[in-house]
């Protein structure tokens, strides 16, 4: 699968790898979560299912992000969510939008946004309002007297990094306390002992869904990456259930 880049208004190229659908399949649109991209294992599981199944697939990464050009600080929430529609035109036909953690929020926006394209949700450990619940007091008022915050990453590497400018593009963003209007099938994947997202807001964001079609798997054991085998294949399966009624 060949690599475009697609050069964005701010200068900066986003890169997309797009494997088209075959025929009348639905494409699989992926967003990436904070500071990750689309070479982690589940973007890969789902090209991989998309190409023995006939699927199409969309993976990109974010401004600042992976193969893209940019520095990370320099780009907010809404930046990132502006490419997530960019990218989202390239493809035709109906689309399953499956996002991961942030990408999970992104995601109700996109749908929000694109209406009757987008024929089902998938949403992987998702942090909606992430802004609001994930950051103390503290933490909010640091971001405020330094213009940015650093905390420790939980899988290790360099410090995981939040400026003043993407935090309140997120607040500008929620969505928790009104209702999150798609009427579609929604699936909704979250591990028991995600330590990053509470399982809290995977009922909140069940309950803001507008759709009656609202599933919410709990995975027992599951951490915030639901990206053990056994995981991946539950995604699998539920990408393709919902490819199969598309």
């Amino acid at each position: 699968m060949t690599i475009q880049h697609l050069t964005r208004p701010s200068g900066h190229a986003i890169a997309v790898r797009h494997r088209p659908a075959a025929a009348a399949a639905p494409t699989i649109l992926f967003l990436p979560g904070y500071a990750s991209d689309m070479m982690g294992s589940k973007a890969l599981a789902l090209d991989a299912l998309a190409e023995r199944e006939g699927l199409g697939i969309l993976r990109f990464d974010y401004r600042g992000t992976g193969e893209s050009e940019g520095g990370f600080a320099d780009f907010t929430l809404e930046d990132w969510l502006d490419d997530a529609l960019v990218a989202a035109a390239l493809t035709d036909g109906p689309l399953i939008v499956v996002g991961s953690s942030m990408g999970g929020w992104l995601m109700l926006h996109v749908a929000e946004q694109l209406g009757a394209r987008v024929t089902a949700l998938v949403g992987i450990a998702a942090a909606p309002d992430f802004t609001d619940w994930g950051y103390s007091e503290a933490d909010k008022a640091a971001l405020a007297e330094a213009g940015e915050l650093r905390r420790d990453n939980p899988y290790g590497g360099e410090a995981e990094l939040t400026t003043l400018r993407l935090w309140q593009s997120g607040e500008r963003l929620r969505l928790l306390e009104r209702p999150v209007r798609f009427e579609g099938p929604v699936r909704l994947l979250h591990g028991d002992q995600d330590a990053e997202v509470p399982l809290e807001i995977a009922f909140r964001l069940k309950d803001a869904l507008t759709s009656d079609d609202v599933q919410l798997t709990v995975v027992k054991g599951g951490t915030h990456r639901l990206s053990a085998p056994h995981e991946l294949g539950l995604l699998e399966r539920t990408v393709l259930a919902l490819a199969a009624g598309a």
